[in-house]
């Protein structure tokens, strides 16, 4: 099947008139156009709502395109991005009829020689694919995902739309000052591709179960290889309670405390010993099971934290510990928010007031999401970028805080991050520590040593293993 030529036309047209009416409006109101700050604030608020309407109704990529954007405080302004993380990855189903032609298509033989039952309708329908419960001839009872049709023709023509529309921007920089949208389309492309082959998604379960192999409490369900091709995946179905439903998880006798807790173990062991994170933590893809055991689902999104990142975060979390505004600003360029050239003195400046103000609090007082929406207007008014790299990352911290917050209203992510981090700086880095010491050590105008600094460490240190 191919989408027909109008149907093209038709979309072209309405993609870039939505499109484009939007940007235009972004651009507008960056110009100071619409009047009084007031004002200028209520339109924005109205202006995110429509974008996420908007968005919903243009279709899977524009989904897609939207969660990725939420965390783009370098693309858009903050009354988007918080809109954008309201985004809901829930579409109307395709017809069951599609579904099963598909199928028979991937595995090459009639759905009878494969499935004993097949549920109708699916239990879950999303923007790339739809979920149906089903059982095989051998018995197993599975959830077996189908990729949407005409989806991987769909996004190609979307995408071909959005890089004119990006290279029409660059073209017009004025519009939409320091916006890099040509870059974002790009590594938006090559993530929604990952996304929809899924015998990479089969591959990545495997390596997550691999990792997890000595953890009892957390299960990724089997993956039948045999019936899992790019287009369809037949996995274990699974029956168990979200992680956000509190009262059914009393109910069944679990503790919603000791669940998140193993949530985030489980979190910081994937960033920082095993490099390798699942990159879309939302409750529907964690649930636990009737003997309280964890289970991780969908591993279409995972990431990467490669062995210098991983010292570059540390750095980071260090500094926040030693309250080193200086610091953190130079770790901001260390990690590609700022470039090199930049002015890291001017922009460093309004970057310090945040973080001073926040610093003030202890810091298991504050919120990693707050903190991020603190600096989102810092980073659409200033030549600072959201490297591809953290996209994702921040999107599944932030998702993750969230998810916490409601087992456990006490929960701060910097007191959970805590232990994780004296862990990896005191026994796996400790040359690494080492010369972050000495460096931490010595004023950074006058190269001498200081007491202040010595001071400083110590304080921090003592809070790594006893608490702010």
């Amino acid at each position: 099947m191919k989408m027909h030529r109008i149907t093209r036309w038709t979309r072209a047209v309405y993609v870039l008139w939505t499109l484009l009416t939007f940007a235009l409006d972004v651009a507008l109101e960056a110009k100071g156009w619409f009047g009084r700050k007031a004002r200028r604030e209520a339109r924005l608020r109205q202006q995110a709502i429509q974008l996420r309407g908007r968005l919903i109704k243009l279709g899977p990529t524009f989904i897609k395109m939207g969660q990725m954007l939420a965390t783009r405080a370098d693309l858009l302004p903050l009354d988007y991005l918080k809109e954008l993380s309201e985004l809901q990855d829930r579409v109307p189903p395709f017809p069951d009829s599609q579904a099963r032609a598909i199928l028979e298509a991937e595995l090459g033989r009639p759905i009878e020689k494969i499935f004993t039952e097949l549920s109708e309708p699916p239990v879950a329908s999303a923007s790339l694919a739809q979920v149906y419960r089903g059982r095989l001839l051998t018995g197993e009872e599975v959830a077996v995902k189908v990729q949407r049709p005409l989806l991987e023709e769909q996004i190609r023509f979307d995408l071909d739309l959005l890089r004119g529309i990006g290279r029409w921007l660059d073209r017009h920089p004025n519009l939409l000052p320091g916006a890099e949208w040509l870059g974002a389309i790009d590594e938006f492309d090559r993530v929604i591709h990952e996304e929809m082959d899924y015998r990479r998604e089969a591959a990545s379960a495997d390596e997550f179960r691999r990792n997890f192999r000595d953890w009892p409490g957390l299960y990724v369900p089997h993956i039948f290889h045999q019936l899992s091709t790019s287009r369809v995946i037949v996995m274990e179905f699974i029956t168990g309670i979200k992680v956000t439903h509190l009262d059914q998880l009393r109910a069944a006798g679990h503790s919603p405390r000791r669940i998140n807790e193993l949530i985030y173990r489980a979190y910081f062991k994937q960033l920082l010993e095993d490099g390798f994170f699942h990159a879309d933590p939302h409750p529907g893809n964690l649930l636990v099971m009737p003997d309280g055991r964890l289970a991780v689902f969908d591993f279409g999104m995972v990431g990467r934290v490669s062995d210098e990142l991983q010292r570059q975060m540390i750095n980071a979390f260090f500094h926040l510990y030693n309250r080193d505004v200086k610091a953190i600003v130079g770790d901001l360029v260390g990690l590609g928010f700022l470039a090199p050239a930049a002015d890291v003195t001017a922009i460093g400046a309004i970057v310090a007031e945040v973080f001073e103000r926040k610093l003030n609090l202890k810091l298991g007082e504050v919120r990693f999401k707050d903190l991020t929406y603190d600096l989102a207007p810092i980073v659409y008014e200033h030549p600072i970028t959201t490297p591809a790299r953290f996209t994702y990352l921040i999107r599944a911290i932030m998702t993750l805080e969230g998810i916490s917050i409601v087992m456990n209203p006490e929960f701060n992510f910097f007191d959970v991050a805590r232990p994780y981090v004296k862990e990896f700086l005191f026994r796996r880095e400790s040359s690494h520590l080492r010369q972050m010491a000495l460096q931490s050590l010595r004023d950074a105008r006058t190269g001498r040593f200081s007491l202040d600094r010595l001071w400083s460490m110590a304080k921090m240190a003592y809070s790594l293993y006893i608490g702010d």
